[in-house]
Formats: structure tokens, C-alpha cells, sequence
């Protein structure tokens, strides 16, 4: 198979790398998972992060790719799946990626699954799971538990102060006539 692979600049900071792919040619979620896998061990062994890669196709054609670059951008939030999401918004330039799937090589995270709803992606395709992750050191499955808990019993203590104001500015926004939902 040939792609033809294209590299642009996303402000400066995060490679945004764009697969296109002829329209006849529809890659199998074995062979997505397989480029997705290849992604994470290439970035993971020249520096750029952890061992997880991401694809986002639609269709069978590759949309965008992310790996991992916490480490290398300094960015806790630089998870595969959340730099391939800001890569496919880029590329189809909108918010709304309605229609896609997401691949990924382990189980999304907490915070990337929550990503993949709020893109509205349509179905997630991973390989390793948490407890995988959790194996070699990453703290999904302590984060997965963190969340099961109220408030007042997680680690990390979580205070709400200042309600009314808040919401006050939260209604300005149902005021809004030029408000895109999303």
C-alpha cells in the first residue's frame, strides 16, 4: 500500500501528521490498529512520549494520527488520543467529529474518554486495556477508581465555593444569540 504522508504546523507546537489515502483504498481495523501500534512503538522509542499511538478514520481512510507527547511537550494533557482529536479537528476543521472512529493501541484513559465524547467520535477500537496500562506503571485504573468515589473520599480534594456567581456567568450563555452549541 503507498500513502502519500504530510506534515503541517499546528502554532508552532504539535506536529499535526495528516495519512491521506485513495478513496478505493479502505484500510481494515486490523490494518488501522496496526499502523496505530507502529505509531506508538516509533514515537515511544525516539523520545517523543509513552508507548501510545492513535489513528482517526473515517471509513477506513486515515483522517489523522497523534502519539503520545506528555514528556516531550511538557503537557500532561498530550495523550495520543487527545493530540489525534486536536489533528482531525484541524484537518476537517470542525469540533464535531461525527462519523469518525478512533483507534488506539490501549484503552483511552478517563480524560481521553471524555474527549471522544465531547468530539462525538462513533466508536472507539483499542488494544491493551487499563489494567494493561496500569501494569507498566500508568494510573488509569487508580483515575477509573478516583472517579467511582464522592467527592469528599478522592485523593485530591474537590470544593465547591461561589455557586451562585458562577451560574450567573453560566447564564449569560443561554442569552447568547450568536452561541454555537456544541
Amino acid at each position: 500500500m503507498s500513502f502519500c504522508l504530510d506534515e503541517y504546523r499546528t502554532q508552532g507546537i504539535i506536529t499535526v501528521t495528516i495519512m491521506t489515502t485513495p478513496a478505493n483504498l479502505r484500510l481494515t481495523n486490523h490494518e488501522l490498529m496496526t499502523e496505530a501500534i507502529a505509531l506508538a512503538q516509533e514515537k515511544m522509542l525516539a523520545g517523543a512520549g509513552g508507548p501510545f499511538g492513535a489513528i482517526i478514520a473515517r471509513q477506513g481512510i486515515i483522517i489523522a494520527r497523534g502519539w503520545n507527547q506528555v514528556t516531550s511537550t511538557n503537557d500532561p494533557t498530550a495523550h495520543a488520543e487527545i493530540v489525534c482529536i486536536r489533528n482531525a479537528c484541524t484537518v476537517l476543521q470542525t469540533f464535531d467529529l461525527s462519523g469518525c472512529e478512533l483507534i488506539v493501541n490501549c484503552e483511552p484513559c478517563p480524560m481521553c474518554l471524555a474527549a471522544v465524547y465531547w468530539a462525538r467520535l462513533k466508536r472507539i477500537i483499542y488494544g491493551a486495556d487499563h489494567s494493561d496500562a496500569a501494569a507498566i506503571g500508568f494510573a488509569d485504573a487508580f483515575i477509573y477508581q478516583e472517579l467511582r468515589l464522592p467527592n469528599e473520599d478522592r485523593s485530591i480534594p474537590i470544593q465547591q465555593i461561589m455557586s451562585a456567581e458562577a451560574r450567573a456567568g453560566l447564564k449569560l450563555w443561554l442569552a447568547l444569540d450568536n452561541k454555537i452549541l456544541y
